[in-house]
């Protein structure tokens, strides 16, 4: 098997300087299916060098919005074309299924439209009033200038269009450094960005470990602001490194998101449905491999038993797999690290107390040699517990109960983080009082996971620094700056002589 050149520098596509490759693992079955670049510190420089050099020197910056926004369209209609062979790539990289690989295209294309059209419906600049009419006082944006990206192997090409899209519409030039698992994806977005016409060095990718590569990235001074996606304590890592340049930080460490169902949203048998239902693509859509998977349920004392009940059962018969077969729900976690990780975690909850309801063990037979698990329910869950307070990342499912509506808000926010949560009511006024109070950056009221491109995404807390998509998402990538003109200069006098 020979190594793709998957490190993109200035326009031209190349091995690692050093020569080292990478085995890309099959989490499904364990077994290598490409073999890419493992770039090291050479090649990040090179990488950032070439984009600075885009930046400082080239015409990206300079290009008129209509052309920035038309070059992200024809990029969203690349994806769109491609569809069916990226959603595949994603399966097979990270483990998804078939189904989730090709919505997570058509999420990338709706995320280049929208900053397409965010960019042309803007002004000028903000007029500022400076109480006379001889002042002409604008605050206008301009790009940051070189932003390392910095992405998670869970959703590769979703998260990694989140940073690129905005960062291109404002005119940036930039280095993305997708999970060392799972970079397949991102080095066909690069592709597709050259094929719509994006000018050399704009775009470039080095692929390979977190160190050195994104270590350096995080310390380059030539490097105005590093976007990084990823886990609490590496997110910690970046902002240091980032501390001595005093670049710009943006920060999305994951949450440990709250369901929260109050017995009211289950009077009916078909509202019953669908919250349980609900609950189940809350915390187990991806393997649970998700930054807002809704892993802990916090479900109202008088229904515990016949929610959880119905809950372990539907669980247990959710149809592990190769993401990309027919009829399967769920694939296999995305390494044997994070397997292990999940093991441990619901081997403590045990012995700290939970009460096994559902799932707790590998599939056993043919078609399960990858890093499989089975949807896991954990009941009788109290917030003592690691399983309860620590990011799984993986098919596990916490059950905590409270009597009151302040005793639900209090334990949704009793978590460092603060991504995202959810209610349930059938109680419009209570639906309102617990969103307002969550403190939480996504707030669902009978619902879970949607997002919008229109809307911003984080957390407060320990889930992260700034914002994704929106206004604010676009934001990030722009420095304001502040143009005074006086249209009537003449001598101020300040000093005699």
């Amino acid at each position: 098997m020979s190594a793709q050149q998957t490190i993109h520098v200035g326009g031209e596509w190349r091995s690692a300087a050093s020569g080292a490759t990478r085995e890309i693992i099959d989490p499904a079955d364990a077994t290598v299916f490409a073999l890419v670049a493992e770039g090291g510190t050479e090649d990040t420089d090179a990488a950032v060098a070439a984009a600075r050099r885009a930046f400082d020197e080239g015409e990206w910056p300079r290009t008129p919005v209509a052309e920035r926004a038309a070059l992200l369209r024809r990029v969203a209609d690349l994806l769109q074309r491609n569809r069916e062979a990226l959603g595949a790539l994603e399966s097979r990289d990270a483990g998804k299924t078939l189904e989730e690989g090709r919505v997570d295209v058509d999420c990338v294309a709706d995320a280049f439209r929208y900053f397409a059209d965010l960019v042309m419906n803007e002004s000028g600049g903000r007029v500022v009033d400076a109480g006379s009419d001889e002042i002409h006082s604008v605050v206008v944006h301009e790009p940051v200038g070189v932003c390392a990206l910095i992405t998670p192997w869970n959703y590769p090409l979703l998260q990694a269009s989140w940073k690129i899209a905005p960062a291109l519409a404002a005119g940036n030039t930039f280095v993305v450094k997708p999970s060392e698992i799972t970079p397949l994806a991102t080095v066909e977005l690069i592709h597709l960005l050259e094929e719509a016409g994006l000018p050399d060095g704009v775009a470039n990718i080095v692929t390979g470990a977190g160190d050195p590569v994104g270590a350096r990235l995080a310390e380059h001074p030539d490097v105005d602001l590093v976007s990084f996606t990823g886990g609490l304590s590496s997110g910690t890592k970046v902002m240091r490194a980032a501390a001595d340049s005093v670049k710009k930080v943006a920060l999305e460490l994951g949450g440990k998101n709250p369901n929260v169902v109050f017995a009211d949203a289950c009077e009916s048998d078909e509202d019953f449905d669908t919250a349980v239902d609900q609950a189940l693509n809350a915390a187990f859509i991806h393997s649970g491999q998700v930054c807002s998977a809704g892993s802990r349920l916090i479900v109202e004392e008088s229904m515990r038993e016949r929610f959880v009940g119905e809950l372990a059962r539907r669980a247990e018969k959710i149809r592990l797999g190769r993401g990309t077969d027919d009829g399967v729900e769920c694939g296999p976690l995305v390494s044997p690290q994070q397997l292990a990780k999940t093991e441990e975690y619901v081997a403590s909850a045990l012995a700290e107390g939970a009460v096994l309801r559902a799932g707790g063990r590998r599939p056993e037979g043919e078609g399960y040699e990858g890093y499989f698990y089975r949807p896991t329910v954990l009941d009788q869950c109290h917030r003592e517990m690691r399983v309860v307070r620590e990011e799984v990342f993986g098919p596990v499912l916490t059950v905590e109960t409270f009597r009151t509506e302040d005793e639900a808000v209090a334990l949704a926010n009793d978590t460092e983080y603060g991504l995202a949560g959810a209610v349930w009511t059938a109680d419009p006024g209570r639906a309102r009082r617990v969103a307002g109070r969550l403190r939480h950056g996504t707030v669902w009221i009978n619902d879970f996971h949607p997002y919008l491109p229109q809307a911003e995404w984080g957390g407060f807390g320990k889930s992260g620094i700034g914002r994704e998509l929106g206004p604010a998402g676009l934001a990030e990538y722009r420095e304001a700056k502040h143009i005074y003109q006086n249209l009537a200069p003449r001598p101020v006098r300040w000093f005699a002589g």
